[in-house]
Parts: structure tokens; sequence; C-alpha cells
């Protein structure tokens, strides 16, 4: 099997098998509530290989349906948002079965609309307006409107046929609302909470999806997510830096002593290595909290953990760098990550 862009290799037909849309008959059909009447979205019309150079990847069509009037086909396509916005979530989207999958495509394709509007709008009302939009889009859906969006018509058939819960949906909006400005965090607790509401909502929702509901999973998905966020955190910051932009927290700036504007340079300065190694600390911990729970949490959980591989392997890759989020290593694509990220489902671990 190979990518479009080259940096997925030929792996067994098992992985093509765990990411194909099958197994599903009976939820053939999505249906959405709209007035007296319901509309039905087919899985043909939503799901399709992405190019005869990808044999197993599939990603949402530029139509939802010939039906849907004025609908943007530009947000929907998940072709992009694995090349360019949610690449390893989209592989380990691909491993989890039939609907379950097309939710969390959804889902997943929501996080991106939301992650985006920072880097798209110009200033910050913008940003709240487009906020704004998507807590109307959520209120109308669980009132039975028809969304307007192909993003938004795809999230209505997960949340009803899931019955999703609310309050997730509405953290994350809140969350990424919240983190409009180019403010930074003032310390760790901040960091962990916004990611406690913006990763770890996304988890809990597909664990609903998997209809799994377990107090030990939660609090394993609560950690995971924060690992999560403060993975990205360190992944983020060589980005946030060409931009003038410094996101890590200001107690651990100020204990080590080193300025924004360093950090802003990508400067490969000890300082600067002590509190990324902190960052990543905490982040570890996190991890090895959430898998001191695996006894206590049901195996099937593990599919939507999948992203504690790509932790992982970042935490470690960050280690054999010396902490230097700016080496040019840690910005290459990990192109074995789809057969460690099949590997992990086989075990059912995490």
């Amino acid at each position: 099997m190979e990518s479009t862009d080259g940096h997925i290799q030929t792996m067994s037909q098992s992985f093509h098998d765990c990411c194909v849309w099958k197994g599903c008959e009976e939820t053939r059909h999505w249906k959405i509530p709209c007035g007296d009447e319901h509309k039905y979205l087919r899985s043909q019309d939503v799901l399709q290989r992405t190019g005869s150079n990808c044999n197993c990847f599939h990603g949402l069509v530029d139509r939802v349906s010939a039906r849907e009037p004025k609908v943007n086909q530009s947000h929907i396509t998940l072709k992009d948002i694995k090349r360019k916005n949610d690449y390893e979530n989209y592989l380990c989207c691909l491993l989890l079965p039939g609907a379950t999958q097309r939710a969390a495509l959804a889902i997943r394709a929501f996080n991106v609309e939301l992650a985006q509007v920072r880097e798209t709008v110009s200033d910050k009302q913008r940003g709240i307006l487009r906020m704004q939009f998507w807590k109307d889009s959520i209120d109308h859906i669980y009132k039975g409107s028809t969304p307007k969006t192909p993003v938004a018509t795809e999230l209505a058939g997960a949340i009803h046929h899931f019955k999703l819960t609310r309050k997730w949906l509405t953290r994350i909006i809140e969350a990424r609302a919240h983190n409009l400005s180019d403010q930074g965090y003032r310390n760790m607790e901040e960091v962990e909470a916004y990611a406690e509401n913006s990763v770890s909502s996304i988890t809990y929702l597909l664990l609903e999806c998997l209809g799994i509901k377990n107090v030990h999973a939660d609090h394993a998905a609560s950690h995971i997510g924060k690992t999560q966020g403060l993975v990205t955190l360190l992944r983020s910051t060589p980005y946030h830096a060409s931009r003038s932009r410094v996101y890590l927290p200001l107690d651990l700036i100020v204990k080590h002593k080193i300025s924004q504007e360093k950090i802003i340079r990508g400067r490969d300065d000890q300082a600067v290595k002590d509190v990324m190694y902190d960052v990543a600390c905490t982040a570890h911990k996190h991890l090895a909290t959430a898998r001191s729970l695996t006894e206590d949490v049901p195996k099937e959980a593990s599919l939507v953990f999948l992203n504690t591989v790509v932790c992982e392997w970042y935490l470690k890759a960050l280690q054999n760098c010396d902490f230097n989020v700016f080496d040019s290593r840690l910005q290459q694509r990990n192109s074995l990550l789809p057969l460690h990220l099949w590997l992990q489902k086989r075990r059912k671990t995490y």
C-alpha cells in the first residue's frame, strides 16, 4: 500500500481489511431528523477511496448527497485532513470498526474545523463569531434541524446514531474559543485543563461511539488526552515560534530563566531544552498513569487510545534529540506509523 505522498510503504492486506467500511449493514443509512420528514445519507455517498494510488485509505467524499443544497464541499474532504491537518488521528480512525469509523471521522473533521479558526481569521472577534456558528450548529442538530455544512451533516448523523453527549461537543467549542488569543498559558495546570477540555472530550465521544461506559476507561481517557495535548504543545512550538508566538507555560519559562525571544529564535540553548524536558516529563507521567489502569479498562477501549503510539514515539524521538524541539529529525513523518498502529490494535492494548 502506498500513499499519494509517498510516505507509506507496502504493508500487509490485513491492514487494508481493518480500514474498509464493512460489517455494519444494519447501519448503512443514517437517519437525520428534519422536521416531519427524514433524510438519509448513504454510506457510499460519504466514504470512498482517496485514489488509485491509495488502496486502503478512505476519505469523506467531496459531496455528501446530491439532495443537500448549497453544500460547501471543500470542507468535508478527509483527504485534505490526512495530508495537511490531522494525518495521524486520521490513521487511528481507519482502524475503528464500521459505523464507529464513520462517526470518528466526523468528530475529527469537526475538531479540525475548530482548530483552524485561530489560523484563518484576521482577528479574535471573527474567531468568536465562527465559534458561535458551531455552537448554533450543535444546538440545531440536537433540536432536529438539518445542518447546512458537510461536516455538520456528518456530525449530526453520528450524534443521532450513537446518542452522543452534547456536553463534550460544547466543551470542545468553548475550549477552542477560549484559546483564540495569542496569550500563552500561565502554568502547567492551564495546559492540562485545556487538553482535558479539547482533547479528552474527543476521546469520551469516541468511547460513546463504541458503547463503552466505564469509569476506568474515562479515567484513562482523561490522562491520554492530557498526554496528547502536551505532546501537541511540544510539537507545535517550532511552528508557533516561526510566527513569533510562545505558548509554553510561563512558570516554566521563569523557572529556567529564559526569555521568549530565545524560543522564538529557535536557540539550541540548554535552558530551552530544560523547559521542553519538564513538559515532556509531565506528558510521560500522564501516559504512565493511563497505562497503569490497563487491567481495569475494557479491551475494546484500546481502539480509541491508539494515539498513545504517536505520543510515545514522539517523546522517545525528543529524548534522542536531547529535548531540542527544533531538531529537523522531529519534523519528519514516521513512515512506519500505520504498521505500529495496526500492531497495537492487534495487541488490544495502549
